[in-house]
């Protein structure tokens, strides 16, 4: 630990502890926060009872989203068990109110944008020191602000398999109802180096899974940086994100899997698809948001493409990986949205048969043109519409599940399960949910064979088998 490390962590006993809120790539946020905290002396608390540094990592992507953390927030100042104790906020909602989010909650201590989350350790100083009510946000035409560095890996105590990586920091898309490019910046793409030296400390720490962050993770180096040609692709690859799938798989054997979200219809090239067929790393698995089945409401959602562009490029995709799983988001209730587009957001699900779906009521965001428009669409319909399209995918996927009993599938442990502890829980390459009786010859971590007996809509069943089984 160097000098400046020593100074910043005078209050080397105190504690903390992070609600996280929202996307993948908050929870990213969350751990690098906390591998920079715990490598300036502070320790993990295991609740937020115990601590004395109280941080809420919020999302703005939904107006139930940001009441939460609110209400989490103004709860915590209220009821802190002592003057004494720390209570934050990062993440989108710093970012959106700045100095403002001090109106809504009384008593907070420091928001810090998504552009400003490795200053906290400075801004706990800052508040050792008598200042209160900090406020930073970042500059979002900096690049060595916010996530976009490598913090030390402290000593997580957790036993993990798994983490996020973000490549692509910000967005450049402009959907009409979306307030990430407000709360994130502009996309930029996060050297291939320095993501590589990220992957290789997660590997030494028993990593063997990676899923690579992005709001457009396609985007990734396409206008940021060209790519040196000092480093060969054997494949022939010309596309930055294929390049960087190489450049993981050659130089950090111990990442068994590598998964990669969001997607956008737009950016399933051939290379792309070539890449996921090719390389046995990559998951066998896509999550590609549709948002709406109707060519209307995507144009007014500005999406950038159509339904037919949309399948296309599930079908390019499935002609290549017929083991491939895919996943999505659908928005329902978008203003103007009428019954037959509605409809037509059923038959273009039905036709797609996404193993899961996940369906969210429109929440009008502030400051998005979407906000502007008049919805026509009540709350009481925003809910018979999602509760029709959940009933519609548990059907969906219980019958593509149930296609799965009878085969064996490969499954990374990851312990046991929450609600059945006497059961394992894992995943495999396909993202979906395996629960197994373990045994006791298996480990965290160990990549098992399991046959499947059943199946509900998000979950698979089985019974673990060796090779000379099959």
């Amino acid at each position: 630990m160097n000098q400046n490390t020593k100074d910043l962590s005078s209050s080397g006993a105190k504690t903390f502890y992070i609600h996280t809120y929202g996307c993948q790539m908050n929870v990213r946020d969350s751990e690098l926060v906390t591998n920079n905290l715990l490598a300036h002396g502070y320790t993990l608390s295991d609740s937020e009872e115990n601590a004395d540094i109280i941080i809420i990592n919020s999302c703005s992507v939904r107006g139930k989203a940001e009441d939460k953390a609110i209400g989490k927030a103004r709860l915590l100042c209220a009821r802190r068990r002592s003057p004494d104790v720390v209570v934050g906020l990062m993440g989108c909602m710093a970012q959106r109110f700045g100095e403002d989010i001090f109106e809504q909650v009384r008593g907070l201590s420091f928001a810090v944008g998504t552009r400003a989350e490795s200053r906290i350790p400075l801004i706990l100083k800052r508040l050792e020191m008598g200042e209160d009510n900090i406020s930073e946000t970042g500059n979002f035409d900096d690049d060595t602000s916010g996530s976009n560095y490598v913090a030390p890996l402290g000593e997580v105590t957790e036993t993990r398999i798994s983490s996020f990586v973000t490549i692509l920091l910000g967005c450049d898309r402009r959907c009409t109802y979306c307030i990430v490019p407000d709360v994130r910046g502009k996309e930029h793409s996060r050297q291939p180096a320095e993501i590589i030296a990220e992957i290789r400390a997660l590997a030494d720490s028993g990593i063997s899974e990676i899923t690579l962050l992005g709001q457009s993770v396609m985007n990734y180096g396409k206008r940021d940086f060209k790519w040196s040609e000092d480093i060969p692709s054997p494949m022939g690859f010309t596309e930055p994100l294929p390049r960087l799938f190489e450049l993981i798989v050659a130089n950090i054997p111990e990442i068994t899997r590598i998964r990669f979200t969001s997607s956008h219809p737009t950016g399933v090239t051939d290379e792309l698809i070539s890449a996921m067929s090719r390389i046995p790393q990559l998951c066998r698995h896509l999550h590609l948001p549709l948002q709406s089945g109707s060519d209307r409401i995507l144009k007014l959602m500005r999406r950038g493409y159509d339904t037919a562009t949309y399948l296309d490029a599930l079908k390019r995709l499935r002609e290549a990986l017929p083991d491939l799983a895919v996943t999505t988001d659908i928005i329902v209730g978008f203003p103007g949205e009428t019954e037959e587009d509605f409809e037509a957001t059923r038959k273009v699900m039905e036709e797609a048969q996404f193993d899961n779906s996940f369906i969210f009521k429109y929440s009008p965001r502030p400051g998005t043109p979407a906000a502007e428009l008049e919805s026509g669409v009540t709350e009481e319909e925003k809910m018979r519409r999602n509760r029709i399209l959940l009933e519609d995918q548990d059907r969906r996927g219980l019958a593509i599940n149930n296609r799965s009993i009878g085969t064996v599938t490969e499954v990374l442990a990851e312990g046991p399960s929450l609600r059945n502890p006497k059961r394992w829980s894992g995943r495999n390459s396909q993202n979906k949910i395996v629960l197994f009786e373990p045994g006791s010859r298996i480990s965290v971590g160990d990549t098992v064979l399991v046959r499947i007996t059943r199946a509900r809509p998000q979950t698979l069943f089985g019974d673990l088998v060796e090779k000379s089984e099959i």
